[in-house]
Protein backbone atom coordinates (compact mmCIF):
# COMPACT_ATOMS: atom_id res chain seq x y z
CA UNK A 1 0.00 0.00 0.00
CA UNK A 2 1.16 3.26 -0.68
CA UNK A 3 2.06 5.61 2.36
CA UNK A 4 -0.98 8.04 1.89
CA UNK A 5 -3.73 5.55 1.67
CA UNK A 6 -2.07 3.60 4.74
CA UNK A 7 -1.89 7.26 6.85
CA UNK A 8 -5.84 7.67 5.88
CA UNK A 9 -6.64 3.84 7.04
CA UNK A 10 -5.28 4.46 9.86
CA UNK A 11 -6.91 8.16 10.45
CA UNK A 12 -10.46 6.26 9.77
CA UNK A 13 -9.82 3.61 12.22
CA UNK A 14 -8.62 6.44 14.91
CA UNK A 15 -11.84 8.67 13.86
CA UNK A 16 -14.10 5.30 14.75
CA UNK A 17 -12.43 4.14 17.53
CA UNK A 18 -13.12 8.31 18.70
CA UNK A 19 -16.79 7.66 17.59
CA UNK A 20 -17.34 4.82 19.52
CA UNK A 21 -15.41 5.88 23.09
CA UNK A 22 -17.76 9.03 22.55
CA UNK A 23 -20.77 6.90 22.23
CA UNK A 24 -20.07 4.27 24.97
CA UNK A 25 -19.27 7.91 26.95
CA UNK A 26 -22.58 9.11 26.13
CA UNK A 27 -24.19 5.52 27.42
CA UNK A 28 -22.21 5.51 30.30
CA UNK A 29 -23.65 8.93 31.44
CA UNK A 30 -27.34 7.87 30.40
CA UNK A 31 -27.08 5.12 32.52
CA UNK A 32 -25.42 6.61 35.78
CA UNK A 33 -27.98 9.66 35.67
CA UNK A 34 -30.83 7.06 35.76
CA UNK A 35 -29.55 4.71 38.52
CA UNK A 36 -31.27 5.15 41.94
CA UNK A 37 -29.67 3.33 45.29
CA UNK A 38 -30.22 -0.22 43.70
CA UNK A 39 -28.00 0.16 41.04
CA UNK A 40 -25.48 2.20 43.48
CA UNK A 41 -25.13 -0.83 45.26
CA UNK A 42 -24.10 -2.72 42.24
CA UNK A 43 -21.54 -0.21 41.01
CA UNK A 44 -17.41 -0.14 41.16
CA UNK A 45 -15.92 2.51 43.47
CA UNK A 46 -14.81 4.67 39.98
CA UNK A 47 -18.87 4.51 38.66
CA UNK A 48 -19.70 5.67 41.92
CA UNK A 49 -17.82 8.76 41.53
CA UNK A 50 -19.17 9.81 38.62
CA UNK A 51 -22.16 8.75 39.40
CA UNK A 52 -21.88 11.83 42.00
CA UNK A 53 -20.13 14.06 39.46
CA UNK A 54 -23.55 13.64 37.11
CA UNK A 55 -25.87 14.67 40.12
CA UNK A 56 -24.15 17.08 41.41
CA UNK A 57 -23.79 19.24 38.05
CA UNK A 58 -27.78 18.56 37.61
CA UNK A 59 -27.94 20.57 41.39
CA UNK A 60 -25.53 23.66 39.84
CA UNK A 61 -21.89 22.66 41.40
CA UNK A 62 -18.62 22.17 39.13
CA UNK A 63 -16.86 19.48 39.81
CA UNK A 64 -13.77 17.95 39.55
CA UNK A 65 -13.08 14.34 39.39
CA UNK A 66 -9.28 13.79 40.98
CA UNK A 67 -6.89 11.13 39.73
CA UNK A 68 -6.99 7.58 40.52
CA UNK A 69 -4.24 7.60 42.22
CA UNK A 70 -2.25 9.80 44.70
CA UNK A 71 -5.45 11.72 45.08
CA UNK A 72 -4.75 12.64 48.46
CA UNK A 73 -7.83 11.04 50.04
CA UNK A 74 -10.12 13.05 47.68
CA UNK A 75 -12.40 11.51 44.99
CA UNK A 76 -14.16 14.80 44.41
CA UNK A 77 -13.68 18.19 44.87
CA UNK A 78 -17.26 20.17 44.95
CA UNK A 79 -17.24 24.15 43.85
CA UNK A 80 -20.89 26.02 44.72
CA UNK A 81 -21.24 29.40 46.53
CA UNK A 82 -17.98 30.38 46.96
CA UNK A 83 -17.00 26.90 48.85
CA UNK A 84 -15.21 24.13 48.00
CA UNK A 85 -16.00 21.02 48.92
CA UNK A 86 -13.62 18.01 49.59
CA UNK A 87 -15.44 14.74 49.03
CA UNK A 88 -14.45 11.01 49.61
CA UNK A 89 -16.58 8.77 48.15
CA UNK A 90 -16.86 5.01 49.65
CA UNK A 91 -19.31 2.31 47.86
CA UNK A 92 -19.33 -0.18 49.75
CA UNK A 93 -21.17 -3.48 50.70
CA UNK A 94 -19.96 -3.03 54.58
CA UNK A 95 -19.71 -0.19 56.71
CA UNK A 96 -17.72 3.05 56.73
CA UNK A 97 -15.22 3.53 59.34
CA UNK A 98 -12.24 5.90 60.57
CA UNK A 99 -10.41 5.25 57.56
CA UNK A 100 -12.51 7.34 54.60
CA UNK A 101 -12.57 10.32 57.89
CA UNK A 102 -9.19 10.40 58.37
CA UNK A 103 -8.55 10.20 54.66
CA UNK A 104 -10.99 13.63 53.74
CA UNK A 105 -9.92 15.91 57.22
CA UNK A 106 -6.12 15.44 55.53
CA UNK A 107 -7.01 16.18 51.71
CA UNK A 108 -9.38 18.97 52.89
CA UNK A 109 -6.38 20.95 54.10
CA UNK A 110 -4.58 19.31 50.93
CA UNK A 111 -6.97 20.87 48.44
CA UNK A 112 -7.22 24.34 50.39
CA UNK A 113 -11.20 23.22 51.08
CA UNK A 114 -13.72 25.15 52.96
CA UNK A 115 -15.65 21.47 53.52
CA UNK A 116 -15.15 17.97 54.21
CA UNK A 117 -17.99 14.90 53.15
CA UNK A 118 -17.52 11.35 53.16
CA UNK A 119 -20.48 9.65 51.12
CA UNK A 120 -21.60 6.51 51.29
CA UNK A 121 -24.17 3.91 49.93
CA UNK A 122 -23.89 2.57 53.42
CA UNK A 123 -23.86 3.41 56.98
CA UNK A 124 -21.17 5.16 59.31
CA UNK A 125 -19.46 3.10 62.28
CA UNK A 126 -19.76 4.87 65.43
CA UNK A 127 -16.21 5.68 65.44
CA UNK A 128 -16.73 7.33 62.19
CA UNK A 129 -19.34 9.62 63.66
CA UNK A 130 -17.27 10.22 66.50
CA UNK A 131 -14.06 11.13 64.40
CA UNK A 132 -16.19 12.99 61.96
CA UNK A 133 -17.48 15.24 64.53
CA UNK A 134 -14.08 16.19 66.41
CA UNK A 135 -12.33 17.03 62.74
CA UNK A 136 -15.91 18.51 61.37
CA UNK A 137 -16.13 16.17 58.55
CA UNK A 138 -20.07 15.87 56.99
CA UNK A 139 -20.88 12.56 56.97
CA UNK A 140 -23.79 11.37 54.23
CA UNK A 141 -24.76 7.99 54.90
CA UNK A 142 -27.48 5.57 52.54
CA UNK A 143 -30.18 7.80 53.79
CA UNK A 144 -28.63 11.17 52.86
CA UNK A 145 -27.48 9.29 49.48
CA UNK A 146 -31.13 8.60 48.20
CA UNK A 147 -32.70 12.54 49.20
CA UNK A 148 -29.63 13.54 46.89
CA UNK A 149 -30.36 11.22 44.42
CA UNK A 150 -34.18 11.90 44.29
CA UNK A 151 -33.21 15.71 44.90
CA UNK A 152 -30.96 15.65 41.77
CA UNK A 153 -33.85 13.64 39.62
CA UNK A 154 -36.01 16.44 40.29
CA UNK A 155 -33.45 18.50 37.88
CA UNK A 156 -32.86 18.51 34.46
Amino acid sequence: MKPFIVRAAALVGDIAALVFDTLKEEELRKRLSESGILEVDEMTGKEFERFLDIHFRKLGYSVILTQDSQDYGADLILYKDGLRTVVQAKRSKNPVGIKAVQEVAGAVRHYNGNKARVITNNRFTENAYNLAESNDVELWDRKTLIEFILTAKKCK
